[in-house]
């Protein structure tokens, strides 16, 4: 399958990960109209129409916009759907956005973008498809999948970037922005962004060695390491091992790094501390120096970190 442009190098095809689409219900067809189903609740959902549906596609300039079509009239599952994955990219924190095509009442833009069926879910980027777009109604587990997948490659080309809550548009590209990268640190971003986490390291470690105290340097190293060790892994063979081995270091490590890629900061530390409370020794040791290292590449001023050591302290002592 041919994948849709995407501007930035090594775009991953999630529509794999799509289920056996749904019963094919065509868009053009006759519908009555839909019940209303009001605008969501959710810091990073919106309820897309006409007039916003360009400052929508803006968003998606500074993290990628999730846009789900729906029908209540073609397809009843697919409100349901609309909903699941409001759920699970509310889960991220502004890593993505979503917007809600319901198309009984914005029949201009499915037809603009020649969406075929319903459900049917695009994720963009700078304007751009991501993937194919993704047919049919996936489960909550699948969706967690897709999202998780899709936040580490994104980790992996060095694109952090984060929507602001409740803001699309210009408050969301231009106040949630990404400041200016710091010349020094861009040819680890370069390698970073051409897939090369090897020579993102071996950047990072230049810099730590010339500054030790540079504490930017040594989060991108952190974060460049947990990269590397993630590289090629199967994160549903991973999540198997480490279900089937509780107290196995390497195994909850592993899982720790992958969840961290995918936007589950918490989860990640919540992990390492229970394993540094069950284990002692040097499993206990290397549990801990792990955890250390994860908290080095979100950043020591990071809310997240501080709770996080402060349930280490409790696992220790």
């Amino acid at each position: 399958m041919t994948q849709q442009p995407f501007s930035r190098p090594g775009a991953v095809d999630l529509s794999g990960l799509a289920s056996t689409p749904a019963q094919d219900t065509p868009f053009g067809g006759p519908a009555d109209a839909a019940p209303a189903q009001g605008r969501s609740a959710g810091s990073y959902t919106v309820e897309v129409d006409e007039q916003i549906f360009q400052s929508v596609l803006e968003a998606s300039m500074t993290a990628p916009v999730v846009l789900v079509f729906y029908s209540a009239s073609r397809a009843p599952e697919s409100v349901t759907y609309a909903r699941d994955v409001s759920t699970v990219v509310e889960e991220y924190d502004g890593r993505f956005l979503v917007g809600l095509v319901d198309i009984d009442k914005n029949p201009q833009i499915a037809q603009a973008l020649q969406v075929p069926q319903v459900p049917l879910l695009y994720i963009l980027l700078d304007g751009r498809p991501v993937t194919q777009p993704i047919p049919g109604a996936l489960n909550l587990e699948e969706l967690r999948t897709v999202f998780q997948q899709l936040g580490q490659q994104l980790t992996t080309q060095g694109i952090g970037g984060r929507h602001k809550p409740n803001a699309i548009g210009g408050g969301a590209t231009e106040e949630g922005a990404e400041p200016a990268l710091d010349p020094r640190y861009a040819p680890a971003q370069d390698a970073l962004e051409r897939g090369d986490i090897d020579a993102a390291v071996a950047e990072y470690e230049k810099l730590i060695a010339s500054n030790p105290a540079d504490s930017e340097a040594a989060a991108g190293l952190a974060m460049a390491k947990v990269l590397q060790r993630t590289q090629g892994v199967d994160l549903n063979a991973a999540r198997a091992a480490a279900a089937a081995a509780p107290d196995d270091v390497d195994a909850q490590t592993l899982v720790a790094d992958l969840d961290l890629l995918g936007g589950h900061v918490e989860d990640s530390f919540l992990r390492l501390v229970e394993l540094v409370r069950r284990t002692s020794g040097d499993e206990r040791n290397k549990a801990r120096e792990h955890l250390l290292g994860l908290f080095a590449a979100v950043g020591n001023d990071d809310e997240r970190v501080l709770k996080g050591r402060q349930s280490l302290a409790s696992a220790l002592f």
